[in-house]
């Protein structure tokens, strides 16, 4: 972000304008009196998009009044990480620990780090942290049932184990990545908890039966929910964009970080999954709630190292290309007031995900019938790098 300022207003009709730090500036004040804002990224393998969310998000803490981030993980992953911007023991790495994995970088350690130092200043105001999904299982909930098994029926154990190593693996590559990367080793986990379960129902009789019955539940409802198990990249747009709601309700309103497919303001149809059509996303359930309360920002990029992939400059059709033609290492454009024709109608936005394939990267994308309808600003920058995994 290092161009020469220009008239921001420019933006607003096109071309996309410098994203400097005063475009950054202004960009977090049209978010003023808003309910929601969606910080959309195209991916999150990106050192460079997930920097601009975070720093329209500080923006918004510290200028605006924003004072809670939603975040797709399980409600108690989220607790974790909202213990300790709350001045909680132990370091921003540790809280990550129970976290999805594309929460565990070096950049959202930062973040974390500037909200509890924000905090610190503003103890009887501070940032709130929360997950939109509901509690799920860990890796503590595998070993609990091994456990109980080896205690109570050893004989058992042996088939449970045949089970339940499979699956747990899921906790570190999702399965439907798995699947994609050719690693899978066959039977579908769901199925694999499910004859868990039943074989845990059928040990009765010992005190502690109701807490690994509970866990083993837990366990196949994870499995079942995930991408593989559910068949849908679309989550559970309902349930997570009522909590969302739920939240806003407490009077302050919410920054919400997920994937430009979650927090896009119109159904999308996924260019992975064509046959299943336009699908309801969060931000399209929150735009139909808050109107032009909420906001959708579609923070992407145009080309480069994402570290699980390189990927090539976007082919013509895609939005990415066509924002890219700016030239500018950094860009962004506001669509809400006169955009210009050529930014109507129907539009396709890569979509970089864990299964991403540069030699399909033609299919790699989310189409929305309206590009004006599905997002209010575009920011884009030119060449990405990766994200600092942690170990």
């Amino acid at each position: 972000m290092t161009e020469h300022a220009t008239d921001i207003g420019a933006a607003a009709t096109g071309p996309a304008g410098p994203l400097t730090e005063a475009a950054l500036d202004e960009l977090a004040a049209t978010a003023a009196g808003t309910a929601v804002v969606g910080l959309g990224e195209s991916t999150r393998f990106s050192r460079e998009t997930f920097e601009i969310r975070d720093q329209l998000f500080r923006r918004l803490v510290r200028d605006h009044g924003f004072r809670t981030l939603a975040l797709q993980d399980s409600t108690d992953a989220a607790a974790d990480l909202d213990r300790y911007v709350r001045g909680g023991a132990g370091s921003a790495a540790s809280a990550l620990n129970g976290s999805w994995r594309p929460w565990r970088t070096g950049q959202m350690v930062a973040a974390l780090e500037w909200i509890r130092v924000f905090n610190l200043s503003h103890p009887d105001d501070p940032v709130r942290i929360f997950g939109v999904k509901p509690a799920q299982a860990h890796p503590d909930d595998y070993d609990a049932v091994l456990a109980h098994v080896a205690r109570t029926a050893p004989e058992r154990l042996a088939q449970l184990e045949s089970h339940l190593y499979p699956i747990r693996t899921a906790h570190d590559t999702d399965e439907h990545v798995q699947r994609a990367r050719g690693t899978h080793p066959g039977r579908p986990f769901a199925d694999h908890a499910r004859d868990a379960l039943t074989l845990i129902e059928s040990l009765t009789g010992n005190a502690d039966d109701g807490d690994a019955l509970a866990r083993m539940r837990r366990i196949l409802d994870f499995h079942q929910r995930s991408v593989a198990g559910s068949g849908s990249y679309a989550g559970e747009a309902v349930g997570w964009a009522e909590t969302v709601i739920d939240r806003e309700q407490s009077g302050r309103p919410v920054a919400f970080w997920d994937g430009i497919a979650h927090t896009c303001a119109a159904p999308v149809t996924l260019g992975l999954a064509p046959e299943r059509g336009p699908q309801p996303t969060v931000g399209s359930l929150l735009r139909e709630r808050y109107g032009s309360r909420y906001l959708s920002v579609a923070i992407g990029f145009h080309h480069g190292d994402l570290g699980v992939a390189t990927v090539p400059d976007p082919s013509p059709e895609m939005l990415d290309a066509r924002l890219g033609g700016t030239g500018l290492a950094s860009c962004w454009l506001d669509l809400r007031h006169g955009a210009r024709p050529q930014w109507h109608g129907p539009a396709k936005a890569r979509v970089i995900s864990g299964v991403y394939e540069p030699s399909r990267d033609s299919r790699e994308y989310l189409f929305v019938d309206s590009l004006t309808d599905a997002f209010d600003v575009l920011v884009q920058v030119r060449s990405t790098s990766p994200v600092d995994r942690l170990s």
